[in-house]
Formats: C-alpha cells, sequence, structure tokens
C-alpha cells in the first residue's frame, strides 16, 4: 500500500500499550488505512518512584506528544488517565474506543478486601486508591508498586504483596481477567477520571483527523469529557485522591441528544473523611459543572482542598 496511506502511531513499549494501539489499530485498518507502530519511551517508564511524587505532569505522555508535535508521529494511542487535563497547545483527542471495564480489581491469591488479615501489604501507588482502601480498612499497609500490569502480578506471586489494586479493563486486556478476585465499585469505590478508556490524540491540524474521528465512540467521549472537566475544575490533578465516573446514554434511540450523569467522590489522604455528589446534563459542561458546585457546597470540602494544596 502507498505509504500516503500509512499511518504512524506512537504508543509506549509495555504489552499492555501496544495491546491497546493494536486495538486502535485493528479499526484503522479496517477503513483502508495500514498503520506503523512507533514505540517511544517516556519519563514513567525510566524512573519508579510513585507517581504522585515525580512533581510532573504527563509522566507517560510528554516524550509521546513531543513526537506528535515534531511531525515524527501522526497519532498517540494512550490510556485516557494518564493524560493531563489540559492537552499541549495543537493537540486533541481525536478518538475514544467503547469504554471498557471502568472500575478497579482487588487481586489477591485468596481474600477480598473485606476477609484479608489485618496487618495485610497491599500494594498500589494511587493516591485515590491509598484513601478508598484507608476509608474502608485503615488496619491494612499499603505500600508503594509500580511497573507494567505483569511486573506487578510477578510481585504479588513473589510474596512482596498480599494483595495488589488495579484496573480491571488493563487485566481484562491482558487476557488476565480470572486474575480479578474482587471489582471495586461506587458508592465506595469511584475509579479515576478516564480510566477504562483508550483515547487517540492527534494534531489538531491533521490530514488525518477525519479518518481517526470515524473510530469516535460518541457516549464515551461524552463521557471523558464530563470527567475530565470535573477533575479541571476541582484543580486536584489527575493524581489527587479523587475518583469520578460519568455515562451519557441517548435521549432517544438513534438520537444524538444525550443525557449525562456523573458522580464523584473525594477522600482525604488519610481515608477518613469523604464527600460524594452526583448530577445529571444534557451536556459535559453542565453535568460537570454541577457536581463540582455540590461537591464545593459541602462544609467539608475545605477539607479535600487543604490534603491538595499542601
Amino acid at each position: 500500500m502507498s505509504t500516503e496511506r500509512m499511518l504512524r502511531i506512537g504508543t509506549r513499549g509495555s504489552a499492555l500499550a501496544r495491546r491497546q494501539t493494536e486495538m486502535v489499530a485493528r479499526r484503522l485498518r479496517a477503513l483502508g488505512l495500514e498503520t506503523r507502530e512507533v514505540i517511544i519511551r517516556t519519563h514513567g517508564d525510566r524512573f519508579h518512584q510513585p507517581l504522585y511524587g515525580m512533581g510532573v505532569k504527563g509522566v507517560f505522555v510528554k516524550e509521546i506528544e513531543e513526537a506528535l508535535l515534531a511531525g515524527d508521529i501522526d497519532v498517540a494511542v494512550h490510556s485516557a488517565k494518564d493524560l493531563p487535563t489540559e492537552l499541549p497547545e495543537g493537540l486533541t483527542i481525536g478518538a475514544c474506543l467503547p469504554r471498557d471495564e471502568p472500575w478497579d480489581a482487588w487481586v489477591s491469591p485468596a481474600d477480598t478486601l473485606e476477609s484479608i488479615a489485618a496487618g495485610a501489604r497491599v500494594g498500589t501507588s494511587s493516591l485515590r486508591r491509598m484513601a478508598m482502601i484507608r476509608h474502608r480498612r485503615p488496619d491494612l499497609e499499603l505500600l508503594p508498586i509500580r511497573g507494567n500490569v505483569d511486573t506487578r502480578l510477578r510481585k504479588l506471586e513473589a510474596g512482596e504483596y498480599d494483595a495488589v489494586v488495579m484496573a480491571v479493563a488493563g487485566l481484562e486486556r491482558m487476557g488476565w481477567s480470572d486474575r480479578v478476585v474482587q471489582v471495586l465499585r461506587p458508592p465506595d469505590f469511584v475509579p479515576a477520571a478516564g480510566q477504562g478508556v483508550i483515547v487517540v490524540e492527534i494534531r489538531q491540524d491533521s490530514p488525518w483527523r477525519p479518518w481517526v474521528e470515524r473510530i469516535n465512540d460518541r457516549p464515551t467521549e461524552l463521557a471523558l469529557q464530563t470527567e475530565r472537566r470535573v477533575v479541571r475544575l476541582l484543580g486536584g490533578g489527575c493524581h489527587s485522591p479523587a475518583g469520578v465516573y460519568a455515562e451519557a446514554r441517548p435521549v432517544r434511540d438513534g438520537g444524538d441528544e444525550y443525557v449525562i450523569r456523573v458522580v464523584a467522590r473525594l477522600w482525604t489522604q488519610d481515608g477518613t473523611r469523604s464527600l460524594w455528589a452526583e448530577a445529571v446534563g444534557p451536556s459535559p459542561e453542565v453535568a460537570a459543572d454541577e457536581v463540582v458546585r455540590r461537591l464545593r457546597a459541602e462544609p467539608a470540602f475545605r477539607y479535600w482542598q487543604e490534603a491538595i494544596d499542601a
């Protein structure tokens, strides 16, 4: 096929990232395009301290976005939860694949969150997951864990941890859904904004944009816009102890009008306080603005604000 129809797709080199890239490439090839994978190593791949301690935004996307802006690749594939809420000038989300399971998974040789013994070692480096677990089980020992999905599972099997908390979607995409002992769902457990969503980032002026937009899933796009707006309005960043989840459903079958329901939960880092709010609206802006207004109206909101400002 002519190189004029060859689309260069930038991605991280992990097995999960490449699996997700293939999910996108398969849809683009179905449109008659040819694709080529371009692996790019990111800051997050080179350094292994907890993400919240890096002091850098977009640790898994920055170098890929730089390649996109430089014209070294045509599109980039990301897990939506890795994208900062503000994209670099000139870039946009061109497509969202239909959302996979958005929830967190409790992975352990046998025990559930409720049954595991006090003092058990639980691996997670997410401030949100730490706060959620502390809220339910303050008697557990939370330890940082980094690495790809397979690396984390090997550390669990080696006995370094008694349980780990991971995204259901990542395990399912790797074919390891049998490792999920318990799915952690709302209201106690609310996922990170964008969890379970694969996005295709593209230059705003790219000639490939009309092609990429053909694989977009509109309900997922609206839900993601809502979740990202909530995080942006709260000002907590993508690694703060906040969960938000939205669903967009058509008002009528086959129609282009949607109703969006969004839920959000905030925790103080020690898990002792949490806030919950939900809202419904006809657009991402209306739904997100209302749920944030309700959170800010709660007297306890100041405790969360103080925690992220500290």
